[in-house]
């Protein structure tokens, strides 16, 4: 088992890709703090397979909730040695069509979220642990219209991750990002009709080299490289996972 003895924090772990990287820490090994906001049963639908699964309640938006989360796992075992920051939301809309409270939010969850998840974890996190950030190929710049302000918020998720690296170095606690692609889960699906989804996946396979989207499977391997001591000299980088695309707006395969 490739994480046997290590301890992990997912953060946003009840579905899509948190809750297979979830699975797949635990699978090899780990013991797994799986964060939740709103999606007890799911999760709790996790922790009833994996037995070396355990649940956390916190928004992670909120600094209070993050600090008191870190505590709990402080005093329940003692320390960190990986930290998944998943937790994210997506708020599409055109440009013009700005919704304030909307674009805040996800700047409170995409970011500040990461943030105040990462200054926390890194109180109780051993020499040698690992900081894995999900970010998105939308941060580099996609084509993908109505995303513009989402774009953002994982640009600054991207920016974050290597200045974590830099300054944490002296503590040898690396950080990495992965960007995935579109990867089908309930947060990219949406409220999309049937015709939608199937008018996106012709988008994306059109625009994707390897011709398929991708699936949560997808990230989560490369998460458990990033966590793991095969990763040792990967420091402040960013994993792109998204099929190789083609459609961005700097450069294209």
């Amino acid at each position: 088992m490739r994480l046997k003895d290590k301890v992990a924090l997912v953060t946003g772990g009840s579905r899509g890709i948190g809750a297979e990287i979830v699975k797949t820490f635990s699978k090899e090994g780990a013991t797994v703090y799986l964060n939740y906001n709103n999606n007890e049963s799911k999760a709790r639908s996790i922790s009833e397979i994996y037995n070396n699964v355990k649940l956390i309640k916190a928004d992670v938006s909120q600094r209070e909730q993050v600090s008191k989360m870190i505590e709990y796992i402080k005093e329940d075992i003692g320390f960190l040695d990986i930290l998944v920051n998943n937790a994210g939301i997506m708020l599409n809309m055109p440009i013009l069509e700005y919704d304030e409270a909307k674009v805040r939010k996800m700047f409170d969850v995409n970011l500040f979220g990461t943030i105040y998840t990462t200054i926390e974890s890194a109180k109780i996190m051993r020499e040698g642990s690992s900081i894995i950030n999900i970010a998105s190929n939308a941060g580099i710049g996609t084509s993908f219209m109505n995303t513009t302000y989402y774009s953002l918020t994982k640009a600054a998720v991207i920016n974050f991750t290597k200045r974590v690296a830099l300054e944490l170095a002296n503590r040898k606690i690396r950080c990495n990002a992965i960007a995935p692609g579109w990867i089908e889960t309930d947060l990219t699906i949406g409220a999309r009709s049937r015709e939608e989804t199937e008018q996106l996946k012709k988008f994306l396979v059109e625009n994707t080299t390897i011709g398929r989207w991708g699936s949560v499977e997808d990230v989560a391997k490369v998460a458990l490289f990033l966590a793991t001591e095969d990763s040792g000299y990967v420091n402040g980088q960013v994993i792109v996972v998204d099929g190789g695309r083609k459609d961005y707006l700097t450069h294209s395969i």
